[in-house]
């Protein structure tokens, strides 16, 4: 517990030079209060935290955080996300791959200047294709690897513009074939 304590200090004093935050493999449950207080003063770029066991990200985070431009939630145990993520003005690259998501977070498709949002690996079965079509500024998205029913999964591969998909190619069941 010490040495994890004392890795996200180190990383915290690391990042007010460099402006990247770093707590990736860092065993969180959630983000310290502590890195808001160590981050007052610094204008992050980009936040890593990846690879630890968050089940949460608090609505606090878009506010403490406004600036950054990139934001590795990958291999977590999330199923949602702050609706104030979408208050992340300046966020470009969004990583939620390897959750818990069942349905793609409909705010990530209001995040003003996301252009790359990264879903893959997760248990998404429902995707506002309407929605995704309308995000302001998003250009791709990896849904590979998640169990998306025929439905939506032929509704992504129509033509969505400027915004390339990403799929698993479908597997065709075998009641599909049969002509009645």
């Amino acid at each position: 517990m010490a040495n994890a304590v004392t890795r996200v200090i180190c990383r915290c004093e690391d990042a007010q030079e460099h402006k990247n935050l770093d707590l990736s493999e860092c065993q969180l449950m959630q983000v310290p209060d502590a890195v808001y207080h160590l981050m007052r003063h610094t204008e992050l770029k980009s936040c890593d935290l990846s690879g630890n066991v968050i089940t949460k990200i608090p609505p606090k985070f878009a506010v403490k955080f406004s600036l950054i431009t990139e934001l590795n939630l990958s291999h977590n145990q999330m199923s949602k996300l702050p609706e104030e993520l979408a208050e992340l003005q300046e966020l470009e690259r969004l990583d939620i791959s390897h959750n818990s998501f069942i349905a793609l977070p409909p705010v990530t498709c209001r995040i003003p200047q996301l252009k790359r949002l990264l879903a893959n690996n997760n248990s998404i079965i429902d995707v506002d294709v309407e929605r995704l079509q309308r995000a302001p500024a998003l250009e791709y998205v990896d849904l590979r690897e998640n169990t998306i029913p025929p439905r939506i999964h032929d509704l992504l591969l129509v033509n969505l513009g400027k915004l390339k998909v990403e799929l698993t190619p479908r597997q065709v069941e075998d009641w599909e074939d049969l002509n009645v």
